[in-house]
């Protein structure tokens, strides 16, 4: 019998053990904190209790001064910036802070820290909302990821994983050397000045992942600041961040600058063929005409329809001039080797019937003496007075027209012009054009 008792005395202990936890944590010494938890949350939140529809007090707890929400943000990635649609693509942790005395708890001698909350709707939150929002959610895998923090002083931290799509409208004039501003803009829905408030948190109220990414811009910096709203309904608390990205240049000069200059430089080369060759010239022309247009339409097509001239319009305006006044230049040199052909007939003619007329003037040798000394004085009309007519007048021009006779016809001056002026003119326009947008100010860009 001795023997049964202390192992009957085990068994009860054990059962109470397994049953009653806590009290058997309690009574050796240790606090269950989850315990603790749960009772101070029924406390504070428990009904009758809490209402979530009041908002907090106002500062030192007086109910007339408005509650101060102080915001922060951390910009995890920007997924795109749509030119055509002007809207940016972000993903961030939104974080929000304010002190509810309503929510005060003991920290049980500073070994409870803060409780936490999954569920938004327990405590009251701040009506806010992103003004330039176009689409927008949460992120539930493989939880929501959102979550409240209560702190024993009454503080309220709220923080949440979102992705927002938001509008950013942009000035298009100098793309694609242009300079874009995308905001993104916190406002109260409801709630007036005189009854919420929003600050920035101090101290680096935006933070930015360090790897961050784009395509085809880089984040440059970004700015701070207020823009309260003032309505028929009263004034409502605002705040934005203005984020100033700068396009990457080096995608535009490889896909757009450096194809338009071949362009233009493929169309030179009809200046050097054969004024006889048609088919060669005009194929050339053409192609690289349409060329040049579809280049053109490719690059508009992935642009909004803006009512002013960009920057872009006005590189492949000209260069589709160029390659246009190439083509013309060879409907004007074949005019002129037609009209050069007309002209060398004609002096073939008349040669012919000079020689012709001289001919009948030597079989009469009556006429032959009273008449030569008058045909071949009266100007330069033989071979060897049209020839000395010309040297008189070539030693009086200037040296270019002196270099410009060595190209007897029309159309190979004008195939030799062509060869220079257009090469110096489009060498101009390059200069005069990036001089403009590459040394712009900024003040002049907004």
């Amino acid at each position: 019998m001795d023997i049964r008792r202390p192992s009957c005395a085990l068994i009860i202990l054990l059962v109470l053990y397994f049953t009653h936890p806590t009290e058997c944590i309690q009574n050796n010494g240790k606090i269950n904190f989850r315990e603790k938890e749960k009772q101070i949350l029924d406390q504070i939140l428990g009904p009758g209790r809490y209402d979530a529809r009041i908002r907090p007090s106002g500062i030192n707890g007086t109910g007339y001064a408005p509650t101060l929400v102080h915001v922060n943000m951390f910009l995890r990635s920007i997924s795109k910036i749509d030119d055509y649609k002007m809207e940016y693509s972000v993903q961030l942790t939104f974080r929000e802070q304010w002190l509810d005395e309503r929510l005060k708890f003991n920290n049980l001698g500073g070994r409870l820290k803060y409780l936490t909350l999954t569920e938004a709707n327990r405590v009251w939150m701040p009506d806010l909302f992103f003004s330039n929002e176009k689409e927008g959610h949460f992120h539930n895998i493989i939880m929501p990821n959102v979550y409240i923090r209560i702190f024993p002083n009454g503080n309220v931290l709220y923080s949440i994983r979102i992705s927002l799509t938001l509008s950013c409208p942009m000035n298009l004039k100098l793309y694609p050397l242009d300079k874009q501003t995308c905001s993104l803009r916190m406002a109260s829905y409801g709630w007036t000045t005189d009854d919420l408030v929003f600050l920035w948190k101090e101290g680096d109220p935006v933070q930015v992942v360090k790897n961050l990414h784009l395509p085809r811009f880089t984040l440059e910096k970004f700015l701070t600041d207020y823009c309260n709203s003032k309505t028929n309904t009263g004034e409502y608390s605002c705040l934005k961040v203005d984020l100033l990205f700068k396009r990457e240049f080096s995608y535009y000069l490889i896909q757009i600058y450096i194809p338009c200059c071949m362009l233009v430089i493929v169309s030179w080369v009809s200046f050097w063929l054969d004024q006889g060759a048609v088919p060669a010239r005009v194929s050339l022309g053409v192609t690289t005409l349409l060329t040049m247009a579809t280049q053109s339409s490719g690059i508009n097509a992935s642009l909004p329809p803006v009512s002013y001239t960009k920057a872009i319009d006005v590189w492949t305006g000209v260069c589709l001039t160029f390659v246009f006044g190439a083509l013309l230049e060879f409907a004007l040199v074949n005019y002129a080797s037609r009209s050069d052909m007309h002209r060398e007939n004609m002096k073939k003619n008349k040669k012919a019937n000079i020689d012709a007329a001289s001919d009948m003037m030597d079989t009469d040798s009556n006429t032959t003496f009273a008449m030569k000394p008058l045909m071949r004085t009266s100007g330069c009309h033989g071979n060897d007075q049209l020839a000395r007519c010309e040297v008189h007048i070539t030693r009086q021009k200037n040296c270019c027209r002196l270099w410009m006779s060595k190209f007897p016809t029309r159309s190979k001056r004008i195939d030799v012009i062509s060869r220079i002026t257009f090469p110096l003119v489009f060498a101009l326009f390059n200069l005069i054009y990036w001089s403009t947008y590459l040394f712009r100010d900024e003040d002049e860009e907004k």
